[in-house]
């Protein structure tokens, strides 16, 4: 069974930068998308950004040009970091690691991490 640990996140002041890993082990086949998701108050789970091991990468609106996604991919871990520059106040949120976990070449599921806090404020 794999798991997802989750690192980074905390307080900080708009137009700062923080930094969230993810880190998927264990056993299994491949991962195919993995990813950061939020749930602003009131609002649906929302995409932030994922990327998948053929470099392909999707990004909400409102975090394009100020987030990053990148992914590191080995035979036993396979892990994707978020850059977040230039913070706004309305970017705090918990912030879930998403990954579709492939245990054979035809069967997948999607595991979820226990969410980082992400605070931005003065």
């Amino acid at each position: 069974q794999e798991q997802l640990m989750e690192s980074g996140g905390g307080l900080v002041q708009p137009g700062g930068s923080l930094r969230l890993s993810c880190a998927a082990t264990g056993r299994f086949h491949s991962i195919g998308a993995m990813g950061w998701y939020r749930q602003p108050p009131g609002k649906q789970l929302e995409l932030v950004a994922t990327a998948t091991s053929g470099g392909d990468t999707n990004y909400a609106d409102s975090v394009k040009g100020r987030f990053t996604i990148s992914r590191d991919d080995d035979k036993t871990t396979v892990s994707v970091f978020l850059q977040m520059d230039n913070l706004k106040p309305e970017d705090t949120d918990v912030y879930f690691c998403r990954a579709v976990v492939w245990t054979t070449a035809s069967v997948y599921h999607v595991n979820w991490g226990q969410g980082t806090q992400v605070t931005v404020s003065s």
